[in-house]
């Protein structure tokens, strides 16, 4: 394929000024993976994915001390609507922040959106009240819709062949940051408490008790926003020309004579100024409804995770404290990391991102079905099984995603790429938004029907988890999943 397309490349008119023709320069030069572009979206990603369930191993207590609940059981009611406020702001926003992406550039975007992170998620750590806790993490949603912008980014920033590890990158430490977030929160929330030595009751952590890992996550936001001075825009600016995108790949093979270059030059300008409807594009669409479905049980799972583990024994939980969630989420971090750097990439040039999301899914089923019953156990034995399932269901989570980030990706050429991912992430904000609310809802009517004869306590809490997973491994499959066009 390479071959083809470096006569196609000498066609195309460069403009010395634009960033876009810059990069397309750039990726003809690479004679291997851009290791530092890739790093950089790593810390991008990485940054955007943090805060996102941060707050999930410590929100239980945090509900609790705003006194809103009247019952223990309801905790879990209020946390849901906490959770998915991030979610319902980033919903309504993203299909926006897509379209600024393609018009000014995915840089501003992204610089925006880290911005955000410094500023609403302190004010989140230093929230007195339930309302002031929504609020912010509603603003945080809204101007962190960073996700669809780094994807696409990710796919224009390297040859083709490179694709599938630039979004394994981005997958990767989303992945991380889902996992290493929530254990930034369970190990430094409350640090009056667990580290008395340090941090005394009269100082700013003690009058805010989950301050300090929001601080530490709005720290790290802060060397990300100085990092992405260096990093380089990719969006097409011609000037005196359209702001247009134009991906030389998208270019069909022209004739060998001069009247087809310029046919094919025709081609290139009409499809610029008529772009195809990407609501009528069934690969992207139909790619966008799994990825929902998904992403509504991962988001679901997420809150659930926690307030199961936190719970008491009694109630069919683990009786960890937040400390304990957070060892078990930076394990899985690690066994994650390892994973998807080191294995995803040859298991999905041999299988295909489709095949391998059918699979993760597959195989995610059986493992959350035996969730419950890990709460029998006790001591080390209870430690081990609980990471390691833990850091497999993160794998299989991570990786059922990134093929089916491949897959949208692959649907839409670069001038259109900003606006699918918007697209994408704005309907799964909608279902994440869900998730949470659903989840704690869910988890509160489970633990009120302990003694239940069909599916008691968490038992049902899972099942519903896998009809879900379920539901979604049945739409990868044909007619209704359309795969892109090679």
């Amino acid at each position: 394929m390479e071959e083809n397309r470096t006569p196609l490349l000498e066609r195309v008119e460069y403009y010395e000024n634009c960033p876009g023709c810059k990069m397309d320069r750039l990726k003809q030069e690479q004679t291997g993976a851009p290791y530092m572009l890739l790093s950089f979206i790593w810390i991008v990603s990485l940054c955007t994915a943090l805060q996102i369930a941060s707050l999930f191993p410590f929100l239980y207590f945090m509900i609790r001390d705003f006194h809103i609940a009247k019952r223990e059981e309801d905790i879990g009611f209020y946390a849901g609507f906490v959770g998915s406020s991030f979610m319902v702001g980033r919903a309504l926003t993203s299909l926006f922040w897509g379209v600024v992406a393609d018009r000014y550039g995915r840089k501003p975007v992204i610089l925006i959106g880290i911005f955000s992170v410094v500023v609403f998620n302190t004010l989140f750590g230093l929230s007195t009240s339930f309302w002031m806790a929504l609020s912010m993490r509603f603003l945080l949603g809204c101007f962190n819709s960073l996700l669809g912008t780094v994807r696409a980014y990710a796919c224009e920033v390297c040859k083709e062949e490179y694709r599938a590890l630039a979004l394994s990158v981005v997958s990767t430490s989303r992945g991380i940051g889902l996992i290493i977030g929530p254990a930034i929160g369970g190990f430094f929330a409350q640090p009056v408490e667990k580290f008395p030595n340090l941090f005394a009751e009269s100082s700013i952590f003690g009058r805010f008790p989950y301050f300090l890992p929001c601080l530490m996550i709005s720290v790290y936001a802060v060397g990300v926003l100085f990092a992405c001075k260096w990093l380089p825009e990719t969006l097409h600016k011609h000037a005196g020309k359209r702001n247009e995108t134009s991906d030389p790949y998208d270019i069909s093979e022209p004739s060998s004579n001069e009247s087809g270059r310029k046919d094919n030059v025709v081609e290139l300008e009409d499809r610029q100024i008529h772009k195809p409807n990407l609501f009528k594009n069934w690969p992207l669409m139909s790619t966008t409804i799994v990825y929902c479905i998904f992403s509504l049980q991962e988001m679901a799972y997420a809150e659930i995770f926690s307030l199961w583990a936190l719970s008491d024994k009694k109630y069919g939980g683990l009786s960890f404290s937040s400390q304990d969630v957070g060892e078990v989420l930076a394990i899985s971090g690690f066994g994650l990391l390892l994973f998807q750097l080191l294995l995803y990439p040859p298991v999905e040039k041999r299988l295909g991102p489709l095949m391998v999301t059918r699979l993760s899914a597959a195989i995610s089923i059986p493992l959350l079905s035996g969730f419950p019953y890990i709460a029998m156990l006790s001591g080390a034995v209870l430690h081990l099984v609980i990471n390691l399932a833990s850091i497999l269901r993160n794998t299989l989570s991570v990786s059922l995603v990134t093929g089916l980030f491949i897959l949208l990706n692959d649907a839409v050429p670069q001038s259109q790429r900003g606006a699918a991912n918007a697209i994408s992430i704005t309907a799964m904000s909608v279902f994440k938004a869900f998730g949470p609310a659903g989840g704690g809802a869910l988890f509160s009517w489970a633990q009120k029907r302990q003694v239940a004869s069909f599916l008691p306590g968490d038992q049902m809490v899972f099942f519903v988890l896998n009809v879900i997973q379920f539901i979604g491994l049945l739409l990868t499959f044909k007619p209704f999943l359309a795969e892109p066009r090679s």
